[in-house]
């Protein structure tokens, strides 16, 4: 199992942690700080889902006038994640 405590940049959550198995399926994902509702949704949503789905299906995603979002935020740690 692999995992990775992100700090997120440009978003109103803080930080991503996620736990990735040997598959790179999604095992674990949380958020601290942002929009609770809507970041518990995408940590179910992307739960048991390949990182690379989940990558190509929300990467650039954007949060208003910001260049960045909490699911684009989310595609930078499984990024990292994967480059370990």
């Amino acid at each position: 199992m692999k995992r990775i405590e992100y700090i997120t940049q440009g978003t109103c959550s803080k930080l991503i942690s996620v736990a990735v198995d040997e598959q790179e399926v999604i095992q674990e994902v949380s958020f601290l700080g942002g929009c609770n509702g809507n970041l518990q949704g995408i940590c179910k949503l992307v739960t048991g889902q390949k990182v690379d789905d989940v990558i190509r299906k929300l990467d650039g995603i954007r949060c208003g006038a910001k260049p960045t979002s909490c699911p684009d935020q989310l595609c930078q740690a499984l990024k990292q994640l994967k480059s370990e």
